[in-house]
Order: structure tokens, then sequence, then C-alpha cells
């Protein structure tokens, strides 16, 4: 076991101790998402004295992916980017921070349409009532857009990003992405360059994904073992190759939503394999898997995972329901990152928690996304496809992203 693996290992071991109540998160109701009213929490040194991941899991049938707060070192104290449910464990690690690096003084909910960052951010800045809170340009609500103040975002300490400057100026440097019209409501993150760590902290833009299941796993590897099966009626059985397998699956999931080697089997055979004996509990499921997949799929999930490290990307989700028709925005962007001066690595919200990102792999990210076909309909993207398509008909979103927010 190499060093660094030992000491994940410690740290999940630390976290086997902790009780239910230090993970409970009472307002999940509002995004039932897995794993629901009880989140745990890994914490890991990213950068030495200046960057740190607090990681939960969360996801769909258990498609689930970390979903990642960054805190970062500031002039003053702590910054936190992407604000997570701030259950008992969280805030008593983060306290743990503040003991030695200075209270939270600013939280940062740097996009405008991560729903699971922004359902976080009231009780976030309840946690840290001295805290300046700066959000997004442009929030949006679904199915009723409302002020920010009824969300439960206070409004006597909260500031747009951009429109009210940027917090912390002498230390990062913001980058606007977007913003684009969606349709309901309007795509846009802003990223941030830490320039003493050299971090590009970002929400969803950009990803690094590799072969090896994040360790967060360890604390939970239950829905990576759900989907290494190819029956209901199979047993959960812990392995690594098991948990490689279901980390591969649930990246085409994750990325896709329905890539192309997944069959939705008929529902007699799927309730065939169903209630057999060793699936009749609700952590299985009790033998319900409504999935198929089929010869390829390995090839597939290729695609998307680095064999020695995360591969830097543009998910496939945003890519085609996102960027299809502002291909432009998202390289002018690339290209005003790959200007900063000292820049080493990338954070992001998802999937890796620390990327190299340095000029030559954004100049070499660019160059596909300029090369390659973009947002295309075949193989893994024609369901993404199909669901941008007939948006595109309906109405619901424009084809022209840009145009509402031009001058």
């Amino acid at each position: 076991m190499t060093p660094e693996n030992q000491a994940i290992a410690e740290q999940v071991s630390a976290h086997k101790t902790v009780s239910w109540l230090d993970q409970e998160w009472p307002w999940w109701p509002l995004l039932p998402l897995y794993p629901y009213g009880q989140r745990r929490t890994l914490v890991r040194e990213l950068i030495p004295n200046q960057i740190w991941s607090f990681e939960q899991l969360q996801g769909l049938y258990y498609v689930a992916v970390p979903v990642r707060l960054t805190v970062v070192k500031v002039p003053g104290g702590l910054m936190l980017f992407n604000p997570l449910p701030p259950t008992p464990e969280l805030r008593r690690a983060l306290a743990d921070l503040e003991a030695t690096h200075g209270n939270v003084v600013t939280i940062v909910l740097p996009t405008a349409s991560g729903l699971e960052h922004k359902l976080s951010l009231p009780a976030m800045a309840r946690a840290f009532p001295q805290a300046e809170v700066w959000v997004c340009p442009g929030q949006w609500s679904f199915p009723i857009s409302l002020p920010s103040s009824w969300l439960g975002i206070p409004a006597r300490r909260t500031k747009v990003l951009q429109e009210d400057g940027f917090p912390h100026p002498d230390s990062c440097t913001w980058l606007p992405l977007g913003p684009l019209d969606l349709g309901l409501g309007r795509f846009e993150e802003v990223a941030c360059f830490h320039r003493a760590s050299g971090a590009v902290l970002v929400t969803d833009a950009l990803v690094g994904i590799e072969a090896e299941p994040p360790a967060l796993f360890d604390l939970d590897p239950t829905p990576l073992l759900f989907h290494a099966r190819d029956r209901g009626d199979q047993p959960l059985e812990d392995s690594p190759q098991a948990r490689r397998r279901g980390w591969a699956r649930v990246v085409l999931f994750a990325t896709y939503l329905k890539p192309g080697p997944l069959v939705i089997p008929p529902l007699l055979e799927v309730l065939r394999n169903a209630f057999r004996p060793g699936t009749l509990s609700p952590k299985a499921h009790f033998g319900l898997f409504p999935f198929a997949w089929q010869p390829g799929w390995e090839a597939a999930a290729q695609e998307r995972l680095g064999k020695k490290g995360p591969l830097l990307q543009v998910a496939p989700v945003l890519e085609r329901l996102v960027f299809p028709r502002a291909k432009d925005v998202l390289l002018e962007w690339l290209d005003e990152m790959r200007r900063l001066k000292g820049m080493r690595w990338l954070v992001s919200a998802h999937f890796s928690d620390i990327v190299a990102f340095k000029p030559h792999h954004v100049r070499a990210l660019s160059e596909s996304i300029s090369r390659r076909p973009w947002a295309i309909n075949q193989a893994s993207w024609s369901f993404l496809g199909s669901v941008d398509q007939r948006l595109l008909s309906l109405g619901v979103v424009p084809k022209d992203p840009q145009a509402a927010f031009r001058d």
C-alpha cells in the first residue's frame, strides 16, 4: 500500500466510527437523491495548507458519484466553494480547519444551475452566519422562479459575482463561463483561479475521470457492487474487480444518462430475476435490476476513463445538452484559462478530486474539441442527442443560446 493509499485508509477508518446522527441531512426531500438523509463525508487535503476536498456521494438508483465542497485558504480565513449539506460531521471537520487557518469568511455558489449546490447554500449560510455569501448571476428555480431570499439565501450578506465584483481579488482570479439560455433558465458558472496554490476551481464544466473508483466509495461501495452485476438475482459481492466494473458502468450512466450499450429489459424479465433468496433487502433493491449491458460496454467506458490518472474532459451530458450550439463560448473560456500564470491543478465539483492542469493540458483539450465532431448523435450519444433535438423542436431550448444575453 502506497503512503497516499495508507493515509486514505486511515481517514476512511476514522469515518467508520462516526454515528448516523453526525451524518444526518434533514433537507434531503428537497432533492431526494441517494444516500438520502445520511451523508457521509470524506475529507482530504489536496494541496498542503491551501486546498481541501470535502466529498459526499450523490446519485439516483445507485448511479452515485462524488460531489465536492472545496475549501480554500484565503487572506483572513477560509473560503467555501460549491456548498454541500453541512451535516454535523462536515461542520466538525470545518471547525478543525478553522482552528488552524481561521474562520470561514466566504461562501461561494459559483453556478446558476447546479441544484445539488443551490439547495445546500441556505443551510451552509446559516451554519456560518458571519460569512459573506457570493452567488453566480442569474439564479433561477423551477417550476416557479422565486427570489433568492425566499429560497433561504440571506439577502443582507449576499452579493452577486461580477455584478458586485469578486471576493478575494488579491488572491483569486475569476473566470465566468456563459451565460447560455437553457430555456427554463440559464447555464453559467464562474471558475476561480487560486493563485497561491495554482488550482483552478470549477463546478461542472470540466471533470477528470479515472479507471480506479474514487476513495469515497471505500465508505460505501454499495453503488459499485449493485451495478457490477448482470442480473438482479446475483448477490452484491465485494472485490476490487467488482468495484472497477461497477465504477465503469456508473461513469457511463453519469456521463451519457442512457449509454448506447445499455438495454432496458422487459418488465417480466426484470421481475423473474427479482425477489430471489439473497436479494430480499432494500440494499439490493429486492433484486429489481432493470438493466442489461450489451457487448462493447467496456470499450465505451474506456473512452471516458483515464488509465494512468484522471482523463480531463467535458462530460458528454454537458457537451450535448448545454454546449451543443455554444462550442465557441467554451473554447474562449478555455483560451482565457490557458493564459493564467502559475496554473497547475484543476479541482472540480465531481469525479476526481485533483487533476493535472497546466497550459499544455488546456491547449490539448481545446485542440481536441476543435478537431473532433462536436455534440454528435451516434452510439452512446444517441439518447442525449434525441433529448436535445426534441427540446429544440418543441421550442423549449433556443437555437441560439446566446441571443438573450447579447446587448
